[in-house]
């Protein structure tokens, strides 16, 4: 009994809009959320402190510091505890996506308003502005959200965790040391004047300090960000297996005892002072047959030498 079989393409299923306008709601709400912390701590702890001075610029600074960290942690907190148990899916990364968009508008917009005036940066804000929505909406956009959630660089989940641990911790090891000693250079050659990092704005906006104590604040926030991107890099799927399977083929490998390793370094150290005398011993005794006894080289002359010497010295 034959059966018609249709071959024609069914339409994919419509995204569910209800889930998407969700994550693009929250993602706002969560990136506000955010970038008003962060004016909180960079600019209402410093203007709650100004004047306050305890006997020293550092411990100062220090203090002034450690409150912001201690601001940004429990907004941080309260962020987690308001986004509840079961978030909507790609919300970390359309948080990420819509402060990355937002800062992007600002930096451009305050170039071309401070470059070209504030005509053309009042343009450029509606414009970029109307760009930046519409791709937030688009469906790039919201794949962009789900991709960046999925590559788990915002989260504090490991991968395989039981796995790999000493390769792991060679690697962080050897990142921290390459990157703190970028920030440790960047602070020792005094890269960062003292002071607080102001930016300027058009359109007849009053200036704002973005950072306090900027020789401080940018060397501490970069040292906090290696250790998030190192521990985040030991933690990619792929490179933290071919750590996993580097580590497994070292445990393979058959190691010396101690007794055998010092044995065998004296082997070849007495092979290598034995074939050096060797050498010598020939050479010398070519140089002599050949200059001395046969004559076919000519002699050294020690008052040439002695002159060549001297013109090195002065050279």
């Amino acid at each position: 009994m034959a059966t018609a079989v249709d071959s024609l393409p069914k339409p994919a299923a419509p995204a569910n809009s209800n889930s998407t306008s969700r994550l693009l709601v929250t993602s706002v709400i969560g990136a506000a959320f955010i970038l008003g912390g962060i004016v909180l701590a960079g600019y209402g702890v410093p203007k709650l402190l100004n004047g306050v001075n305890l006997g020293n610029s550092f411990i100062t600074s220090f203090v002034k510091i450690c409150l912001q960290l201690a601001v940004i942690g429990g907004l941080a907190y309260v962020g987690g505890r308001a986004a509840g148990d079961n978030p909507p899916k790609g919300l970390r990364g359309g948080i990420f996506l819509v402060i990355s968009v937002v800062i992007a508008w600002f930096y451009i917009v305050r170039a071309i308003g401070l470059d070209f005036g504030n005509a053309a940066g009042a343009v450029a804000a509606a414009a970029l502005g109307a760009l930046g929505v519409w791709f937030l909406r688009s469906p790039r956009g919201i794949r962009y959200m789900h991709n960046i959630e999925e590559q788990g660089w915002l989260h504090t989940n490991s991968y395989k965790p039981t796995q790999g641990r000493q390769m792991r911790r060679y690697t962080i090891i050897g990142l921290l040391l390459l990157l703190l000693s970028g920030v440790y250079s960047l602070r020792q050659r005094d890269v960062l004047p003292p002071g607080d990092l102001v930016y300027n704005l058009p359109f007849g906006l009053p200036s704002f300090a973005a950072l306090s104590d900027q020789n401080f604040s940018v060397p501490l926030i970069l040292g906090l960000a290696s250790l998030w991107i190192v521990w985040r890099i030991v933690n990619i799927p792929t490179f933290a297996d071919f750590l996993i399977a580097t580590e497994a083929e070292m445990n393979k490998v058959s190691w010396s005892s101690r007794k055998r390793l010092i044995q065998d370094t004296i082997v070849v150290l007495v092979t290598t002072l034995l074939l050096t005398l060797f050498l010598l011993v020939i050479d010398l005794f070519w140089g002599w047959l050949l200059s001395d006894a046969l004559g076919v080289l000519p002699k050294a002359d020690p008052a040439k030498k002695k002159v060549d010497a001297s013109q090195q010295r002065s050279w």
